[in-house]
């Protein structure tokens, strides 16, 4: 293990973020990549995986921080149990988007960048799926749903629910 990197996260988590640092620090700009790789390893970054990634990148605590702040891809908590992604492009909007929100939000009392209080899902935004033809669309995981309605999001949510019973 590498002495620069010092480590404060529990065992397995540990040599998992610090494997990953020392990987993606020997490549120029490397500190995106290794976040995201955290992350795919561990579904999120924790707070306690920074010293270590910065230690390897050699940044500052601050720095890495604002990195994974500044980008709404990343996850400093544990992911929910399913992700509901609603698109937030113009197209979408003019074509409902704001109401299958609206709707989305009501039944799942939470808002934006937040899960549910049991956490089996979470609301977040995307910023375009492609599929501007057939706006407005969202996906629950991978599954994509297009000319949602706010009628039609209590179904899909029923449905992906039931899909993982």
């Amino acid at each position: 293990m590498d002495s620069r990197l010092p480590c404060t996260v529990a065992d397995p988590v540990a040599k998992t973020v610090v494997r990953i640092a020392a990987d993606k620090s020997a490549i120029p700009g490397g500190l995106v990549p290794a976040l995201h790789a955290v992350q795919e390893a561990l579904g999120w970054i924790p707070p306690e995986a920074v010293p270590a990634i910065a230690g390897a990148f050699n940044r500052s605590r601050a720095e890495v921080h604002g990195v994974v702040s500044f980008y709404h891809d990343f996850r400093t908590t544990p992911p929910a149990q399913h992700q509901l992604r609603i698109c937030r492009a113009e197209a979408c909007q003019s074509m409902g988007a704001d109401g299958v929100l609206a709707e989305a939000e009501r039944i799942l009392g939470c808002r934006m960048h937040e899960q549910t209080a049991d956490g089996s899902m979470s609301l977040e935004p995307v910023y375009c799926l492609g599929q501007c033809a057939v706006a407005p669309a969202l996906t629950v995981d991978e599954r994509l749903w297009v000319r949602v309605t706010p009628d039609r999001i209590a179904e899909i949510l029923d449905q992906a629910r039931q899909e993982t019973l």
